[in-house]
Formats: structure tokens, sequence, C-alpha cells
């Protein structure tokens, strides 16, 4: 099976006491029977995704209940409700549920042995086939049924829809071109998909359970972040084969899930987020930079101290609290950090320790902030998991200049360089879910509401390449995009969805647009 580790049938019986064994090994052998052709003998996928805990945190248990009963509509998975019992339909569920005793392996043979070549290398045309814009496309990600549309941001019409691995995860990502997008499904695969050519490219699985990825601002490779294995692989974006699968552990040994990773495109390297130990790794991809030392060297030129090997060498940066979210300023000299306790700090990367605290209470969602120009100052605004509020954030003096109070808890903040407005909504709150607020950019209040879809919830704006056009999700199974002219906000078309996520328009990404997310 692709070289992945196969666990045995006695090696996945839980260590339970009194009777727990013998359900487990009921539950295990009914996986056996009716689950491991699709999702392997192992949990760690086949045709259909990993059932490992980790990998089911968007599927609460109520509805992988309703799931294996029921089946998921648009999908492979059938319903079990006529052959099996309510009671095995909840073994099954406890199972997918419970860590497998024995800690799956997924290195470099693994990941290679996983590489599926659909399209050789250099053989598609190097233009586009439709007649569009192609730095004027979205890339859709619809969640419901497991697809993508290509999306003409002038026409506002699809151009292509197709089907995706399950469950895709932090952000589709660009070459630097806007001719290839690279997706990151939470089982770990990576699917390279040709946007001229409307073809998919070649897919390999880097990882169990993968958190996001990068493209180097090259394009030459993509990094991607895992919580399982705890790792970072690189890839060859030429045809997704493997360049180094790095270890991630702090100098004693411990080890960590990655947080996330990102492209710092002026420092030509990549950024990690650990999740488990106090550090930020920097991982350089400029073959001219210098070398990369462990603690202190008298003379590096005199070659005192052995540098860190490459490709890809691990700069180290400690620090007092862990980082889960961070945000680059627009030179990529300073990260903006929080930590899962609410705590938020300012990293320099060129001196390599913590410059600055700010205040930012509850949970800043700062992979989702944006900047633009205040009163002659970069500000930056973030929106806030848990409270009902926009932070805004003065970049020179690392200063509160405004809590701009929401309706409640949002998750998506998004604007452009050609609006005066930045579009937010309430994902997170108890009610309000339909709503996105306008904020004025300078006044630095809530200026508009507007309700897509009533009753349904709104989230994820995303801007054409001019500003014209503001996309909004309505995060639903009968779901739509909504198309608002972005000066008058009024709605000028809506398109049906099956759940749409994000949207990604590829101009806005490749230039690192400060209104949108990189």
């Amino acid at each position: 099976m692709n070289g992945r580790l196969i666990l045995t049938a006695a090696a996945a019986l839980l260590s339970l006491h009194d009777g727990g064994a013998w359900a487990a090994s009921d539950a295990n052998a009914l996986y056996q029977t009716h689950c491991a052709s699709c999702h392997g003998a192992d949990r760690l996928g086949g045709a259909g995704p990993a059932l490992l805990p980790g990998n089911l945190e968007r599927l609460r248990r109520p509805d992988a209940l309703k799931t294996i009963s029921d089946g998921r509509m648009a999908t492979q998975m059938p319903a079990f409700s006529a052959k099996l019992s309510a009671d095995e339909i909840k073994q099954l569920a406890e199972l997918i549920y419970t860590p497998p005793p024995v800690t799956p392996v997924w290195g470099l043979e693994q990941i290679r042995a996983s590489r599926i070549e659909h399209v050789k290398p250099g053989s598609l045309p190097d233009k586009p086939v439709f007649d569009a814009d192609p730095l004027n496309l979205f890339v859709v990600v619809e969640l419901g049924d497991h697809h993508a549309t290509i999306f003409d941001g002038d026409k506002l019409e699809p151009i292509t829809r197709f089907p995706t691995r399950y469950a895709l995860h932090g952000g589709p990502k660009f070459s630097p071109d806007g001719r290839y997008v690279y997706f990151a499904s939470r089982d770990g695969w990576i699917a390279k998909y040709d946007i001229w050519n409307l073809k998919l490219v070649a897919e390999v699985r880097a990882g169990i359970n993968a958190r996001n990825l990068a493209v180097s601002s090259d394009g030459r490779f993509a990094m991607v972040a895992n919580y399982l294995p705890h790792t970072l692989v690189v890839l060859d974006t030429r045809d997704l084969s493997p360049v180094k699968v790095i270890d991630v552990k702090d100098e004693n040994g411990k080890s960590s899930r990655v947080s996330a990773v990102y492209d710092a495109g002026p420092r030509k390297s990549f950024v990690a987020a650990l999740k488990d130990i106090p550090e930020v790794w920097e991982l350089t991809y400029d073959e001219h930079a210098a070398p990369v030392f462990n603690g202190l060297v008298h003379d590096y030129k005199m070659a005192e101290g052995l540098a860190v090997p490459g490709p890809f060498p691990v700069r180290r940066i400690m620090l007092e609290d862990y980082l889960d979210d961070f945000f680059f300023d627009a030179g990529y000299d300073n990260m903006i950090g929080s930590s899962r306790e609410g705590r938020s700090q300012v990293v320099n990367l060129n001196v390599r320790r913590k410059i600055a605290d700010i205040d930012l209470p509850g949970m800043p969602h700062l992979g989702s902030g944006i900047t633009w120009e205040y009163q002659g100052h970069p500000v930056m605004a973030t929106p806030n998991l848990k409270e009902g509020e926009v932070t805004v954030i003065d970049m020179k003096t690392w200063k509160t200049v405004k809590h701009i109070k929401t309706l409640g808890p949002g998750f998506f903040m998004r604007s452009h360089e050609n609006t005066p407005y930045a579009w937010v909504d309430v994902f997170n709150g108890s009610k309000d879910r339909d709503v996105i607020q306008i904020i004025d950019k300078q006044k630095l209040e809530v200026v508009a509401q507007l309700r897509p879809s009533p009753g349904k919830v709104a989230a994820h704006t995303e801007f054409t390449r001019d500003g014209k056009y503001a996309l909004v999700s309505i995060w639903e199974m009968d779901g739509e995009l909504v198309i608002y002219d972005a000066r008058t906000l009024k709605v000028v078309k809506r398109i049906p969805m099956k759940k749409p996520s994000g949207k990604y328009n590829v101009y806005n990404k490749i230039t690192r647009s400060a209104g949108t997310s990189h």
C-alpha cells in the first residue's frame, strides 16, 4: 500500500482492561470488514480519508455517527444503517477517535512511494486553454462535497469544477506566475493543479495529518507543516518529489507538531511556528545565504564551529512562549505572534528575539490579519476568535490604535488597496453569523452591516484583482457565492455552491496584497 506502515490486527487492539479488550477487538473486526478497503487497514487512509483523531477535528462525534449510519452525500461513503446495529456503529465511531497504539511511520520512503504523476512535467501547453484573464481567476474551495471551482473574476462565472482530496486545509498556494495552485488536505495529500490547462498534474502524501503548505517565492519548493508525524517536508514543485524530511525537535530532543509554515519571500526563506516547543524556525532556500550556526561562534569566516548542514538549515529563534499563529509585516523583518493563552508578541527575525509585547486580548486570528495606511502609519488589523472586536495595531510603535467592537467573534477579515472598507464576519459568534460587517479603514468604525443570505452563515470575503467586486461565501451545503459591488455594497450576482469556504484570487495572492492573507 504505497510503502505505508501497515498495522496488524493484533497491534490495532486497544489496551483496555476488563471487557474493554473484547470490545476493541470487535470494533477492529468491524472496521477491517466494512471500512479498511477504503480507509486503509491502518486507518491512515486510502480512497477515503484517514480515520485518526487528529484528522477528524472537523467531524464531531454525533456527525461521525450520522455519517457511518447514513453515508455522506456526493461522496463514495455509503450508509451502513442497514448492515450494522446502532451499537456496532457506536463502536466504530469510538474506534476512529482512539489513537492507534503504535505511532505510524511516514518518512521519505513512504512519501516517495505515495507520489502519483497524472501528467508528465513539461507536456502541457504554456498558455491558458480558456479566454479569461489568468490573473483575475479565483480558486474556490467547496468543502461540502470536496471540490474546487476555477472562477472567472471578470465574467463572474465558473470555468471548471473538479474533485479534491478530503478536507483541504490551510488555504491553497500559487506558483509565482499564477499558473499552478497547490492544495494541502488534512490527510497530508499535496496536489499540484495546472490552472492554465485545467488539469491535475501530480499528488503526493507528505504526512498523515498536515496543517498547511507554503511555496517558495522562486517557485522551486513547497514546504509542508505536519502534526503527524512531527515533520517539515520539502517538495520539488516540478513533480512533487520529496527533497528533504526535517524532524522537528528542540535541542534536547523534544518533539513538536508544526502549527504553520509560511514563505517569507523577501528573505528567501520559510518560517515555521511550532506547537509544542517555544521556538520559531527560519529555513533558507537561498543558495547564497550565510551559514547557520547553533550557539556563539567567534569567527565563522575562520571555520570556527560547525554550520548546520543544509539544504534548508534550521535557524532557531528561542522564545519565552509558544506561537500558534502569526503575521508578517510588509518587509518580513518582524512577525507578530499569538499564543494559545492569548499572549501576543513581536519577534524581529533579524536579531532573532522578541522586541515588543502587543495588546491583543482573547484569541486573535493573525493568519487572517490585513494591513493598510492610517494617518501616515502602517497598521495591522485582526479579527478575534473569542471576542467581539477587531484590534488595530500601529506597526511602527506596536501600540493599540483601537479596539473596534463587532457583533461577535469573527474568523476572516479582508480588504483591498482600492477600497476604503474592510470586511469582517461573525463566523465564531453565537448569533448574527449571517452578518458581514463593513469597517471604514480611516474612521476605524463599523459603517454598514450586510446579510448576504439571512439565516445562513456568511464568511470569508475576497476581492477581484481590481477590487471592484467582493465575493462572500455562504457556508452551507446549499450555499452560494454572493457577489457585491465593493463601492455601492449592492449584490450583483449569486452563484450556487456546496459549502464554499475560501476563495483565493490569483493576482491578490501572488502580489501579496495587503488586504488578504498570504
